[in-house]
């Protein structure tokens, strides 16, 4: 008889022998650099900001640790992620080259979870995994790594109690990502367990129509019925709803689905009963709140753009970029591959999973450019989209003048300017060797 699979939710204790790898792959001596320097970096006519958080989160660090530390653990075992780790093209790749397979998704090595034997080690990403396929490893009798986000956790152990108590949950989310069909998936493991996910404020507002007996069943069904749950019945189950979320999905959206739904069941059933009808916990992890935080402060600060890098299956990423556009021109991209000329960019287009080319993107003169990065995101990928837009744009275009002292752009093109960055005095008027530079 097989025993029950190993689950291992720490570390090996192998964290100072994995260091070396994780440094040379994922670390910057760059950003590093920038952070002792107030997070911010000029060269040329470019001045960097780098958002105060940004790039990998807790959650994310831990997951990458655990993986690389299986690896040195069982170094002569089939080893295999059920799912991308996290969502970074470089991350998940690096993870092949050592010789982890992927079960599913876009790395998927064609092997699945009937194939796994008892000797075989599968980690679980940071997204975790659906109550099924848990179950399904667990009679394999495998060892399992469980690097599933501590915040996610706590999303489900609310859902867990809507299950519980007989409500349905509805979960503030892409119905199709990792995470979101994880937590769904605690619903079902109660009798009657029910969840519906929503991906936006317009979407809540057609539940909250259906609350209020305002909608029509037949339509609501086509439009939702992929995001609910497999007999999921409005009429039924929309009597009493918890509220949840992808902890990746935007803080001010998620609360305010929250209380557009408080205020539908008040107005169907009365205030008296929305204790007894409506549950809400806030759940939109700490770190992606800071991230958020940090962009609306940087962008309140002033710069002329924005460049957010990160996966382009990245939620919180692109929620970054949403936040940015509110302010100014903002683009997404996934490496430093993105960045084709100084005059076009290749990026991820906002509400969407296309990609497209801009041009021109970098304007000329003097400027200053907002840097942030997804919680998926390692600072040795920022470091090299920050690397690619100097390389390319630092210096003034051609014809323009600079300061001989810093280096920057003179807009005025006059024998007798003041530099506006450092303040040095140039005069040509008199042909001496004041004269500004000519690129």
């Amino acid at each position: 008889m097989t025993q029950p699979a190993e689950i291992i939710r720490k570390s090996f204790g192998l964290k100072e022998e994995v260091k070396p790898q994780l440094a040379a792959s994922y670390h910057s001596p760059l950003i590093e650099k920038i952070k002792a320097n107030g997070f911010r970096h000029q060269t040329g006519r470019l001045t960097f900001r780098l958002a105060q958080e940004f790039g990998f989160c807790y959650g994310v660090d831990r997951a990458i640790d655990y993986a690389y530390e299986t690896k040195a653990k069982f170094p002569d075992r089939r080893i295999f992620l059920t799912n991308e780790i996290i969502h970074n093209q470089r991350v998940n790749q690096k993870l092949r080259e050592i010789g982890i397979q992927f079960l599913y998704g876009p790395y998927s090595s064609g092997v699945s979870v009937d194939d796994i034997r008892q000797n075989d080690v599968v980690i679980l990403p940071a997204f975790g995994a659906m109550v099924k396929e848990m179950a399904e490893l667990q009679k394999k009798g495998c060892v399992i790594v469980d690097t599933t986000c501590g915040s996610v956790m706590s999303v489900w152990k609310r859902v867990d109690a809507y299950g519980r108590d007989g409500f349905t949950a509805v979960i503030h989310g892409k119905y199709d990502h990792e995470e979101t069909r994880a937590t769904s998936s605690r619903s079902l493991q109660y009798d009657g367990g029910q969840y519906l996910v929503v991906r936006d404020k317009e979407q809540a507002q057609k539940v909250c129509d259906y609350i209020e007996g305002r909608g029509n069943k037949e339509e609501f069904m086509r439009e939702f019925g992929p995001a609910a749950s497999p007999d999921f019945d409005p009429d039924r189950d929309l009597g009493r709803v918890g509220c949840a979320n992808q902890t990746t999905m935007l803080s001010t959206e998620s609360l305010e689905i929250a209380n557009m739904l408080q205020q539908a069941v008040s107005a169907r059933y009365g205030q008296s009963e929305v204790a007894a009808r409506f549950r809400h916990f806030d759940t939109i992890c700490s770190a992606t709140q800071d991230r958020q935080d940090a962009i609306l402060k940087l962008a309140a600060e002033g710069v002329d753009l924005m460049i957010v890098v990160g996966g382009y299956n990245s939620s919180n990423t692109g929620h970054l970029v949403e936040i940015s556009l509110q302010h100014c021109p903002a683009y997404h991209v996934k490496d430093a591959e993105c960045i084709i000329s100084r005059g076009l960019i290749r990026h991820k287009k906002v509400f969407s999973m296309d990609e497209i080319e801009t041009s021109p993107w970098l304007p000329e003169g003097n400027l200053t450019i907002g840097i942030t990065a997804g919680a998926s995101t390692p600072n040795r990928v920022i470091e090299e989209v920050i690397t690619r837009v100097v390389e390319l744009g630092a210096a003034p275009a051609t014809g323009a003048l600079v300061c001989v002292n810093c280096g920057a752009e003179l807009e005025s093109r006059s024998c007798k300017v003041r530099c506006l960055r450092c303040g040095y005095f140039e005069d040509c008027s008199d042909g001496g060797n004041d004269t500004p530079n000519k690129v």
